[in-house]
């Protein structure tokens, strides 16, 4: 028995470790967007339906001793793979830097092919352990319950992935975790051997067990259920989690909260019926929609409360969901296909959030989908609990089911196909990057009407068109912002100014752009591209700027290595950081190598400007150990929006000429940093710690 628990409980802690650890390492390839995070869980959703379908056939169709051998073999495989990446990389799941991608077209499958080299093969192995052991067990010990060991399963998920954050990413660069992984997975692949080759003591006979001797196979309706369930919670999940990462808040591992509550629910429903109750979940089922209705209408509402009500969401609705297959559950013979169906359900509720949905939806219409059906679920169930006719109640639950998937994605689709959006919004998309909507303001005041550009949480700008403000710089670009002082004092400027901008938004810098002026501009949202060049007639920054643009594709930091690997670089006079993920600059673009680069493209006498307006992260200590490190003089430049023109700001300028930043009009706005100190350790690319800034 302790063997068994041991070994499940290695396995679920190592799938949760590796998850958020190449999450993190890959997270700079594509930009730093969090969709990232949900391509990988979907990754390994597919892939634990195949670690799953495989020991589905090993129980049912192969004899045990070949068992042993089999899966004793690919764990070898699976280590002798590890060691040999180690050699060529910087740990065994840490991919060099050859495998960064070249272009921005296929995100996901990019991020595929990752993580197929990388964790691949020892991910699957992890995956399939839990069904195995869990069924060797119930040979072992007949008389015993082997759901508890995948309640267990879930507490080792669910440590592996709180640790992370808060003990493993604070503490040890990516390489050590990489290396730190694969000792453990060695040990699991020990522990793993070991029972696989105890499990031919209890097989009884060498022979496959027979239809006779197995219970009655469950009913395909039944079946069909737990892949219902299941992919109803797994969507709820991932929805709750781009709701909350990307329109409520960017804060810091945000993710891991949403799935954490996850874990928690099969935690407690798989230990026991008496943690669900039909009853309280659907009286709090009432609640959280009221709540979640709430939020949803007063965006206004504090950002902590709107994260509190969507995690009571997804524990509500989780629970139901997975309270409901549970009660639902096979005898112990049967437990490999139960596990198989609810991971064909968790997968495609994978599928649909990060595939289909952003395909056929302009918005994130996967949480009232998946809330929907929890309901549908619900009612179904009250409705038909009386019945003593258990295949005439299953019937109706099934088609209660089906019927709500079909009218709710229908639905949906159709209204969001026909340009269904909130209320203000003109322009709305939807893509990897996430949702990109353009708002109109002042619709009744020809002097200040205009659009707003928002990425998620994020306001871009605005552009008024009246034709005496729409050449005016405006928000964060404004006259008397840092990047505008930064601008408009540079000795160059109208002189053939050469600016880099990572980040386009709506291309507002331009408003600044003079005759002989260059302006680049490093974006990875095609969308943002299209409406900074005048799709929808919303913009005119670039068009109507006199200097001349480019704009360059793909993740800015790659770019910009690509352009001096090849010779094709611009030495600048201005480079401005302006690039957000949710609310905050990506951290790759934070590094010491991130400026390395920067650096090798600045001019003698040009200035470094970060845009670091942020509610939830104080990036000044990690500005100024860059600065202490590359000689650089620096100062904070904060102002203050008047609601209109302009947004209140604070803006980081570094320089090697301190007499750039003695610039009377820029001094009289600067704080001063006379004095100040830091002790967080300098940012690479090997280590960085958010959670040291949060204010």
């Amino acid at each position: 028995m302790l063997l068994y628990a041991i070994c499940i409980f290695v396995s679920a802690f190592l799938l949760f470790q590796v998850q958020p650890m190449i999450s993190r390492f890959i997270l700079p390839f594509f930009g730093g967007t969090p969709m990232v995070w949900s391509t990988v869980q979907l990754f390994f959703q597919i892939f634990l339906t195949v670690g799953y379908a495989y020991s589905a056939w090993m129980i049912s169709r192969v004899r045990v001793r070949n068992q042993r051998v089999i899966h004793i073999t690919l764990l070898g495989v699976a280590v002798v793979a590890l060691v040999t990446l180690g050699i060529f990389w910087p740990s065994p799941v840490t991919p060099s830097a050859a495998w960064k991608p070249t272009s921005v077209d296929t995100p996901i499958l990019d991020i595929f092919k990752l993580l197929i080299v990388a964790v691949g093969l020892p991910y699957f192995m992890l995956c399939t352990n839990s069904p195995l052991i869990q069924a060797w067990f119930s040979k072992a010990l007949p008389g015993k319950s082997p759901y508890r060991l995948y309640a267990l399963s879930n507490i080792g998920s669910l440590l592996g992935l709180l640790a992370y954050p808060f003990l493993i990413e604070p503490n040890l660069t990516l390489r050590a975790q990489g290396w730190a992984w694969t000792i453990g997975f060695v040990l699991f692949a020990g522990l793993a051997g070991i029972a696989a080759f105890r499990s031919v003591r209890f097989s009884g006979s060498e022979e496959v067990q027979t239809r006779a001797a197995l219970s009655p196979r469950p009913m395909k309706r039944v079946q069909a259920l737990w892949i219902l369930f299941s992919a109803v919670a797994s969507t709820l999940m991932l929805a709750i989690t781009n709701q909350i990462t990307q329109e409520v808040a960017a804060v810091p591992f945000l993710w891991v909260l949403p799935l954490s509550i996850y874990l928690v629910t099969f935690i407690l429903t798989y230990s026991g019926e008496k943690w669900y109750s039909r009853k309280l979940f659907g009286i709090l089922l009432i609640i959280a929609s009221g709540a979640m209705i709430w939020a949803l209408v007063d965006v206004r509402t504090h950002f902590v409360t709107q994260i509190a009500i969507y995690s009571f969401v997804l524990f509500t609705g989780a629970m139901i969901c997975n309270g409901e297959t549970y009660r639902l559950r096979p005898e112990a013979d049967r437990l490999t296909r139960f596990y198989l169906m609810t991971s064909i359900g968790g997968a495609l509720g994978g599928v649909f959030v990060n595939l289909v949905a952003p395909a056929i939806f302009k918005g994130f219409w996967e949480l009232p989908i998946s809330i929907g059906l929890t309901w549908a679920l619900v009612l179904a169930i009250f409705v038909s609990r009386k019945s003593t006719d258990a295949p005439k109640r299953l019937k109706f639950l099934f088609n209660v089911m089906i019927g709500a998937v079909v009218i709710l994605v229908g639905g949906l689709a159709v209204f969001s196909l026909l340009g269904g959006a909130p209320s203000g919004d003109v322009f709305q998309e939807r893509n990897f990057y996430g949702v990109t909507r353009v708002k109109e303001i002042n619709a009744g005041d020809p002097e200040w009407h205009g659009y707003n550009l928002v990425h998620g949480v994020t306001i871009h700008g605005v552009q008024y068109t009246n034709p005496d403000k729409s050449s005016l710089p405006t928000g964060y670009y404004a006259k008397e912002s840092g990047v505008g002082l930064a601008i408009a004092n540079h000795p160059n400027f109208g002189k053939g100014m050469k600016v880099g901008i990572i980040g386009l938004g709506m291309g507002g810098l331009s408003a600044y752009g003079q005759i002989g002026d260059t302006y680049r501009y490093y974006e990875i949202n095609p969308v943002m591209k299209d409406l900074a060049l005048g799709l929808g007639d919303y913009f005119s920054y670039i068009n109507n700027s006199p200097a001349k643009t480019d704009i360059v594709m793909g993740d800015a930091r790659i770019s910009m290595e690509r352009e001096l690997a090849d010779g094709t670089a611009t030495v600048y006079d201005v480079l401005v950081m302006d690039a957000f993920s949710g609310d905050s600059i990506p951290v790759h673009l934070l590094t010491k190598e991130a400026f390395e680069v920067y650096l090798q493209q600045l001019a003698p006498e040009g200035i470094l400007v970060a845009n670091i307006s942020n509610r939830h992260l104080n990036m000044i200590p990690v500005f100024w150990k860059q600065a202490q490190d590359f000689g650089l003089h620096m100062a904070v430049v904060p102002a203050e929006g008047d609601g209109k023109l302009s947004r209140s700001s604070l803006f980081v300028l570094l320089s090697r000429d301190p007499a750039l930043l003695q610039n009377p009009d820029i001094a009289a706005r600067a704080e001063t940093l006379e004095g100040y100190s830091t002790t967080i350790p300098q940012w690479t690319d090997d280590f960085s710690n958010l959670f040291q800034i949060l204010r």
